[in-house]
């Protein structure tokens, strides 16, 4: 009983560790093709433009942007449609919303991460617990047997065996993809943070 509720346990870590690499999976691909045709768009636009004006499809840049944009258009207003705009007021305000806004995106990127640390770190010890479990059940077997036999002790051993191999099984992918989607983070954090860079230098351009 013991062996098959930390095999049940394990199994429920592996199933939702996969549903969360899944969608990680996707969620990354999506933000890549987004991301990537934002930065087209906006590279190959002159000055400060309205975001919505730039792409409709959403991405954490388009985010990053709009924020910094919403900063500006309080302080200002459009500068695209007024050729003698006022003095911005505050920069550093500018910058500060997109940094706001880029540790947002990072953090709702970063949701589900725990579950594949946890997963990683808790499962051996779960199935070790079922592999010291099964050896004391095969002591048990043996000295209930009276005799060194081996129907005695299989069940025991059979099922230690099991629980170890289920608790790497669910731990393995959990941490390659853990550190995997953790460098994506990393990588994504670093280019906002660029790109929130590009946006105040258009910005002090287009201002002074």
């Amino acid at each position: 009983m013991v062996a098959r509720i930390v095999l049940l346990l394990l199994l429920f870590f592996s199933v939702v560790s996969w549903a969360m690499i899944l969608q990680k999976l996707g969620m990354f691909g999506r933000i890549r093709r987004k991301s990537d045709e934002f930065l087209r768009i906006f590279r190959a636009t002159r000055g400060v433009a309205n975001p919505q004006a730039l792409v409709a499809v959403a991405s954490p840049f388009a985010n990053v942007y709009a924020a910094g944009y919403r900063e500006l258009q309080s302080q200002i207003g459009g500068i695209a449609s007024n050729p003698h705009p006022p003095k911005l007021k505050s920069l550093q305000a500018v910058t500060v919303n997109m940094q706001l806004a880029s540790a947002e995106e990072v953090r709702r990127v970063e949701k589900g991460m725990s579950w594949l640390a946890t997963t990683g770190a808790v499962s051996p010890f779960i199935g070790l617990f079922g592999t010291v479990w099964g050896i004391i059940d095969a002591f048990s077997g043996l000295g209930s047997a009276g005799a060194a036999s081996l129907r005695a002790v299989a069940p025991g051993i059979a099922e230690a065996l099991v629980t170890t191999a289920a608790g790497l099984f669910a731990a393995i992918p959990a941490v390659i993809f853990y550190n995997h989607f953790l460098q994506n983070i990393r990588d994504l954090a670093q280019r906002l943070d660029t790109f929130a860079l590009e946006v105040t230098s258009l910005i002090e351009k287009a201002v002074n």
